[in-house]
């Protein structure tokens, strides 16, 4: 008999244990805030094995007080891998959120705050606008060539031949001077009188001549 009550006490103590260690406490839950792309959240997580309900409650605080209450208060069932709920908030960097968790069964009473309250981290979210890659130097358009060059004229270029002929010396328009009258000028107007006066007069002395020689002869021939 003696031995079947200690048996039995030691199996009530194993029992008594193990129930503690599956009972719900403020242990079982924790928080943390997080990012979804530029979407923040605070998550709180429920490892209590036993699966009681607890009703998470989240509060913004400024300067030790309660500054609003992040959405509405969530019922959550712990599991051994870890239950999760989640409050979407706009959190700012380094802010602080109380998280109250609240237990009320007939053999569990819990009304506590996760302790130490949840600050969040140094860095915001990531917005759209900083996520967006910003445009690039070269995407803007530079000026085409036809747009910076400007158009040849339509109008023609003079040829060489008209752009290299010179104007007239002179604007006058009196006939040039025939080759004829510029070699009088510049011989003098009696460069060929002389000759030819010369040889007329030889002509004529030989003629002359020929005639007195003539009739002399016929005078010769009629006086035989």
């Amino acid at each position: 008999m003696r031995i079947l009550g200690v048996a039995a006490a030691s199996a009530a103590l194993t029992l008594g244990v193990s129930g503690s260690a599956l009972a719900c406490n403020i242990s079982d839950f924790s928080a943390e805030a997080t990012c979804d792309g530029a979407k923040g959240s605070i998550v709180v997580t429920d490892t209590d094995a036993s699966g009681t309900p607890a009703t998470i409650t989240v509060f913004l605080e400024n300067n030790g007080a309660d500054a609003k209450q992040v959405g509405e208060a969530q019922t959550v069932k712990g599991s051994k891998a870890g239950t999760k709920v989640t409050f979407s908030e706009d959190w700012k960097p380094n802010a602080e959120y109380r998280v109250r968790v609240v237990v009320d069964t007939d053999k569990i009473k819990i009304d506590k705050d996760i302790t130490p309250n949840l600050t969040t981290p140094s860095t915001a979210c990531t917005t759209e606008e900083s996520s967006s890659p910003s445009p690039s130097e070269s995407a803007t358009p530079s000026p085409s060539a036809s747009e910076s060059t400007p158009a040849e004229s339509d109008s023609p270029a003079p040829s060489e031949s008209e752009s290299s002929t010179a104007p007239a010396g002179t604007s006058s328009n009196a006939p040039s001077p025939a080759v004829g009258e510029s070699n009088l000028a510049e011989t003098g107007a009696n460069s060929n009188t002389g000759l030819i006066a010369g040889i007329a007069a030889a002509l004529v002395a030989v003629g002359g001549g020929a005639v007195w020689f003539g009739m002399r002869r016929r005078g010769a021939h009629s006086g035989s």
